[in-house]
């Protein structure tokens, strides 16, 4: 019996270790992006495609293109969808206009 404890104990450290080395690989305070997305993903050149890509389904296409492009240019990150999932682009989330809105669709 005294020679299972320390066996015991070692297999509950490396479960420990191992339950630890998950955890951390699924941090939400880094979020869960999207392959492909997230901060700094994209390069200017990207914008346009991501841009039309973005605002491909809204009946304000002119105005969302504008605001796209500048938010992807400044953060080079556009969302996933055609609509929310801002979250995977904290920059594109966070940029607000004047009056408090959003300012990046």
């Amino acid at each position: 019996m005294a020679k299972l404890v320390p066996i015991f104990l070692l297999a509950l450290f490396v479960i420990s270790m191992f339950a630890t080395t998950v955890l951390a690989s699924h941090d939400p305070k880094r979020g869960h992006h999207h392959k492909g997305y997230g901060p700094g993903s994209l390069k200017p050149s990207q914008c346009l495609p991501q841009c039309t890509r973005r605002c491909s389904q809204t009946q304000y296409h002119n105005a969302c293109m504008l605001f796209c492009q500048k938010c992807c240019n400044k953060c080079l990150c556009v969302p996933p969808g055609f609509y929310g999932n801002k979250g995977v682009c904290p920059c594109y989330n966070n940029w607000k206009t004047k009056e408090g809105g959003p300012k990046c669709p």
